[in-house]
């Protein structure tokens, strides 16, 4: 059992995909935790690391590589990662919305240490705005692909006015709704 939570900046896909995680008792990964993992390693913040994957796609192709392993491992997850469902084909793939201004509002709350940007609810929405765009056109230009087009997903939720169990348990319901088909 396979679960790809893609989605948008402040959609929840990390404390959702924790709590599906737990719920199924099988192992969770993050894609933003390797993510932040590098960017600590090299003294960048993340959007500081996504400026400069402009320039190369070594960063993007080591999160993807580390995400296409753990399909092989033959092993149950769930795992946040925006591109999760291309290199984890077979798997319920979910696709987590947001609208900007609650996405704002929750990134800034967060306030994580490696987000150094986020001094205010302006810098925050505009650096959500430039990480956003930075990754989309990234991710047309290495695989073609737009990672925010519902197309790809089993299961679309607008995370803007649920809390994180409403959204776990819609997952869960998509999950038990695919294996009785």
């Amino acid at each position: 059992m396979i679960v790809t939570i893609s989605g948008r900046p402040g959609s929840g896909k990390s404390a959702v995909a924790k709590r599906v995680a737990e719920a199924l008792d099988v192992r969770h990964v993050s894609a933003g935790d390797f993510m932040r993992e590098m960017a600590a390693e090299r003294g960048l913040s993340i959007l500081e690391l996504s400026r400069s994957a402009e320039g190369t796609d070594a960063i993007d192709r080591e999160i993807d590589a580390r995400t296409a392993r753990l399909a092989g491992e033959g092993a149950s997850f769930v795992i946040d990662a925006r591109l999760g469902w291309h290199f984890v084909p077979v798997s319920l793939k979910v696709f987590l919305d947001v609208s900007l201004a609650e996405a704002t509002r929750r990134v800034f709350d967060a306030a994580r240490g490696s987000e150094v940007e986020n001094v205010d609810l302006a810098a925050t929405r505009a650096a959500i705005e430039e990480r956003t765009e930075s990754e989309r056109i990234r991710y047309l230009d290495y695989y073609d692909l737009d990672y925010t087009d519902h197309s790809h997903y089993d299961l679309v939720i607008d995370t803007s006015q649920m809390t994180v169990d409403d959204v776990v348990d819609r997952v869960l319901a998509g999950l038990g709704a695919v294996e009785s088909l």
